[in-house]
């Protein structure tokens, strides 16, 4: 077996960055002085958002930014467990098919005004119209209706009972009044998404500068408690070396550091720059298959594919073992994972006798298998500045040219990749990374039904595994929930429409004064609120 290479920048090169690059956020990223207590957080992102509107964005980097803005009637703690948010309680009827919710009181807008029973209903009718367009109508295809019972009460009659319906009361509550009179599909082009985002969030929209940052200020009035930190500054870094040398110069306090920077961010860390955590996440990175290009078609193609990717030294050498090989669609922190299902061993040889069986041989000896005068060739996808993918990419096109699959590279500026590329299906095939939900419900990505509009960019189709994911959202009892569950990803195992890399654990570097950081596998900045730094004499103290 040939050995793996790797590029990967020398040490000369990261000396000679960290020492010749200075970097200026802005002087009103850098207003507090070593006298005084800090007052904001400066956020390294990758990506560019796409705009702040839950209902109409998909990407992680508008996600984490709309989790500060807007809060929906219930959230999950670091438990996993559901508890109330704008909602106070709510009750459901033994048949499973009404809910009920009942409003904090007092709580409002940024723009001063309550959040009454109006908003709610207006916000859940969006994904419900006809007119609608955006990802999410799956979510809430199962509500009959929304009414306002009284100006704080409001009631959802399901068309069935629908399991992961507490998990459709995370999302988003919108301003009524600042948007009802906007048709419908005229909402995700509107100046609110991008310019004057409204929520009842911890935090408030200021300003949005297109590639280099996003600001956020406090919320005085938040429902829970007003912050601490005033000032939130998501700094948007393409490169992740350029990332980690601006969290050295103290112009970046909060980064996910990639698992191939985790010698150089515990060197931070010992000099005092940083603290790290480390943890599995609610999330899996996988390489997915345009199913509309015929070369992907036949499931011994996908399968010899995952059978010629070494994951397992993936997992060791790019992620430096923090985290583990993925089999299916799921998590292994989810209660209805499954851990007994078909597994894809790397074995280079399997995948060639596949391959072969598959009808794609060599004819020509140029070391690239075809078939019926077509070559086994494509292109991979996926977002620059991202390490760990670039790297687990370049391993990848080693050893499937390996096996005779010739594969060209792209990294891309993330919105144009997903806007372009991934959202209108212009690709071959992607490499990505799916957040998951705390419900462990799969059907927005994997139902037949979501290729056209939804997030089932790949355009999977399988009448078997439509009809488990119909029945799962049924199941209101969680073992029999578990079952069907299971049976789907035993499916989507033995058919590889992904194949399924790496589950990684989610390493967060942060100042060492920063407290009340509360780890949580599925929300960043949970309880953001409570976080606060400590001031110059509490840190005397403590040397």
């Amino acid at each position: 077996m040939k050995q793996i290479r790797i590029l990967l920048p020398t040490t000369f090169f990261i000396v000679f960055l960290f020492v010749l690059v200075q970097v200026s956020v802005g002087q009103k990223f850098l207003t507090s002085s070593t006298k005084e207590t800090k007052n904001h957080l400066i956020i390294g992102t990758i990506g560019s958002p796409t705009l702040f509107n839950p209902y109409f964005s998909a990407d992680s980097s508008s996600g984490q930014v709309e989790a500060l803005l807007f809060n929906g009637l219930i959230t999950y703690d670091d438990q996993l467990q559901p508890i109330p948010d704008l909602a106070e309680r709510w009750e459901v009827s033994e048949d499973g098919y009404s809910w009920t919710f009942h409003l904090k009181k007092g709580v409002q807008f940024h723009d001063g005004q309550e959040v009454t029973a109006r908003d709610v209903v207006f916000s859940y009718n969006i994904p419900r119209s006809q007119k609608y367009a955006g990802p999410r109508a799956s979510d809430f295809e199962k509500i009959q209706s929304i009414r306002a019972v009284d100006r704080h009460t409001v009631q959802f009659v399901l068309s069935e009972p629908y399991a992961p319906f507490l998990s459709v009361c995370s999302f988003a509550i919108l301003p009524a009044h600042q948007l009802e009179q906007v048709p419908v599909e005229q909402l995700a082009e509107h100046p609110f998404n991008t310019k004057q985002p409204i929520g009842t969030g911890p935090y408030r929209f200021v300003e949005w500068k297109d590639g280099q940052y996003i600001q956020l200020q406090a919320n005085p009035n938040f429902f829970k408690a007003a912050p601490s930190i005033e000032y939130l500054y998501f700094r948007i870094v393409p490169d992740q070396n350029a990332q980690l040398i601006q969290l050295q110069s103290g112009a970046i306090d909060w980064m996910g550091i990639p698992a191939t920077d985790l010698t150089v961010g515990r060197l931070f860390e010992k000099q005092g720059k940083t603290k790290l955590h480390s943890a599995p996440s609610l999330s899996y990175t996988y390489i997915g298959y345009n199913l509309n290009r015929s070369q992907f078609q036949d499931v011994r193609v996908r399968q010899a594919l995952t059978y010629a990717i070494d994951r397992q030294k993936i997992v060791d050498v790019v992620l430096e073992g923090e985290g583990q090989v993925a089999h299916t669609h799921g998590s292994p922190l989810s209660w209805a994972y499954n851990d007994d299902i078909s597994t894809f061993e790397y074995d280079p040889e399997k995948a060639k006798k596949l391959l072969k069986e598959a009808g794609w041989i060599d004819t020509d000896g140029d070391g690239i298998l075809e078939k019926d005068g077509e070559k086994l060739t494509f292109v991979l996808l996926t977002n620059q500045g991202n390490k760990i993918r670039e790297m687990t990419a370049q391993i990848v096109q080693q050893q499937w040219a390996e096996i005779g699959v010739n594969v060209t590279l792209q990294f891309m500026e993330w919105s144009a990749f997903i806007h372009n590329y991934v959202d209108t299906k212009k690709f071959d095939a992607v490499l990505l990374g799916w957040s998951l939900g705390v419900d462990p419900d799969p059907t927005a990505i994997w139902h037949s039904a979501e290729s056209e509009r939804g997030l089932n960019y790949i355009s999977y189709d399988n009448s078997e595994v439509d009809r488990l994911l119909e029945a799962n959202t049924r199941a209101l009892d969680p073992q029999e929930r578990k079952q069907i569950l299971n049976q789907f990803q035993q499916i989507i195992a033995k058919e590889q429409p992904y194949t399924f890399l790496y589950y990684s654990n989610g390493i967060t570097a942060f100042p060492p004064q920063l407290q009340g950081f509360i780890p949580h596998p599925a929300a960043s900045f949970y309880n953001i609120h409570h976080w606060r730094f400590s001031r110059p004499s509490e840190e005397e103290s403590q040397s």
